[in-house]
């Protein structure tokens, strides 16, 4: 387990350290694609080879749900966001976010966003959390935090805050990662597609 947990360790240092490196290229960058790619290859590998089975189908699974509560999740979010802008040293963050997400290749930028909200799930949700012990929601969601944090960006890191306790319920309740991974599939599309829409 220690072997494991040195390897998961690794891995979402270099998996943090290549996301964090996408954010300070430009928005719509070669650079930013590659480096969000590298990022979700990383998690999505080592949460892969951390733990067998990790995208089965899960007990109590209902994949309807999932759906249901990812586009919950974004209306939450749509509500807050105008309110969040009003936060002193949120509306640089938040149109940060934005930029990355208007700029560049639609269809880079879709499968950028997918593939690493997959790559989060099966990492964090199914490896992590089946080595964090006795607390693997508090475990993963403090690592998914730290990881978002390579970021520098607050907007994110309050997201990863909010979503990271919900995944993990999740992972909790139905023992697979199969619905957060769908939760946060669509919770990402909705709030990619609300970004696109909404212009400075």
């Amino acid at each position: 387990m220690r072997a494991l947990r040195r390897g998961l360790a690794t891995a979402g240092a270099a998996g943090a350290g290549l996301l964090g490196r996408s954010f300070a290229e430009k928005p719509g960058s070669r650079r930013f694609y590659g480096l969000t790619g590298g990022s979700a290859v990383v998690l999505l590998t080592a949460g892969v080879l951390g733990r067998d089975r990790t995208v089965t189908a899960s007990r109590a699974s209902s994949p309807v749900a999932a759906v249901a509560l990812g586009a919950a999740a974004f209306g939450v979010f749509r509500v807050a966001l105008p309110l969040a802008e009003r936060v002193p040293g949120f509306s640089g963050p938040l149109a940060r976010i934005r930029s990355y997400a208007t700029e560049g290749p639609a269809s880079a930028t879709v499968v950028t966003t997918l593939a690493n909200g997959v790559a989060e799930e099966v990492f964090f949700r199914g490896a992590v959390f089946a080595a964090a012990g006795r607390t693997p929601v508090v475990t993963s969601t403090l690592l998914y935090m730290l990881s978002t944090s390579a970021t520098r960006n607050p907007a994110l890191v309050g997201a990863s805050a909010v979503m990271g306790v919900l995944f993990g319920l999740q992972r909790q309740s139905t023992g697979g990662v199969r619905e957060p991974v769908l939760t946060h599939l669509v919770w990402s599309a909705l709030m990619l597609r609300h970004l696109t829409r909404v212009k400075e």
